[in-house]
């Protein structure tokens, strides 16, 4: 018997607006009026149901057909509505431009870090808008994506047999434009592999919550840093992911099925303890 009933929470991102279309058809389905919490609304409604017998509840990051920008995504409403329908963990998808010349469109990596370049989103729950969480906590962010699940995304997409890269630096902008060829350079200096918009504060607050967090990137374009290619333009951003969503289903899919398949007490224990050792008023 184990002490935790695995529940995996899924964020579909840009192309995959409406997931549930995609990976299962829903058991039941929770109004994001009724899944609103002291954060507020979350984007869209929960679909719930199961993959290979695991539970599973389904959010698209921007609500139905891509009604909301990154800069209006309620980040913590929606961890926190994944939070209460007792999800254990959190996979993520998101388009992203390459700014390495070895990632190239289509290419999927599975992040290990990030630099957080947004400025204009509530980027912690410990603020006393919540008696859930109360106090001051300082989460330690390294590592930035729990290690054992991005690991179980990435030997899924190999199994597949896709181009998938393990590892890789995210540079998350405010948006909703894209970068300046001055800006596209400046984050290839500072290391950045992917830039998007919705990583942060997306994967902090899950850990924050208690999640297990796991993202899997598609590369669409190379922003504009890149002489000999077209620069980014949102239609092509996500006609490049819909062209290529059925890697990332696939790869969620067989996730899923190999996350259900393993003990998390321990893995989920230790992020308890973390949360609560990094809270300084508890």
């Amino acid at each position: 018997m184990t002490k935790y009933k695995v529940k995996v929470g899924i964020i579909g991102g840009s192309g995959l607006d409406n997931p549930q279309n995609h990976i299962l058809d829903c058991d039941t389905v929770t109004k994001r009026e009724e899944a609103k919490n002291d954060f507020g609304l979350p984007s869209g409604d929960l679909h719930h149901g199961s993959i290979n017998g695991v539970d599973v509840v389904l959010l698209s990051r921007h609500g139905p057909s891509h009604t909301l920008s990154p800069s209006a995504v309620n980040y913590r409403a929606n961890i926190e509505a994944l939070r209460i329908a007792r999800c254990t963990h959190i996979l993520a998808s998101t388009a992203c431009g390459s700014l390495q010349e070895s990632i190239f469109k289509g290419h999927l990596v599975i992040p290990d870090s990030f630099i957080d370049r947004t400025f204009n989103r509530n980027v912690t729950f410990y603020d006393g808008t919540s008696s859930n969480y109360p106090g001051v906590c300082h989460m330690p962010m390294e590592p930035a994506f729990d290690v054992d699940t991005s690991k179980i995304l990435y030997e899924a997409g190999k199994e597949l047999g896709y181009d998938i890269k393990n590892g890789g630096t995210v540079m998350t902008i405010e948006g909703p434009r894209f970068s300046s060829k001055a800006e596209s350079n400046l984050m290839r200096l500072w290391g950045g592999d992917l830039v998007n918009m919705t990583i942060c504060p997306e994967v902090y607050l899950a850990k924050e919550a208690g999640l297990l967090y796991a993202a899997v990137a598609m590369a669409t374009d190379y922003d504009c840093w890149k002489e000999c290619e077209d620069k980014v333009h949102a239609a092509d951003v996500v006609v490049t992911f819909k062209k290529n969503v059925s890697k990332i289903t696939n790869v969620l899919l067989k996730a899923v099925q190999v996350i259900g398949e393993k003990n998390w007490d321990k893995e989920i224990d230790t992020l308890k303890e973390l949360c609560q050792t990094s809270n300084v008023s508890s």
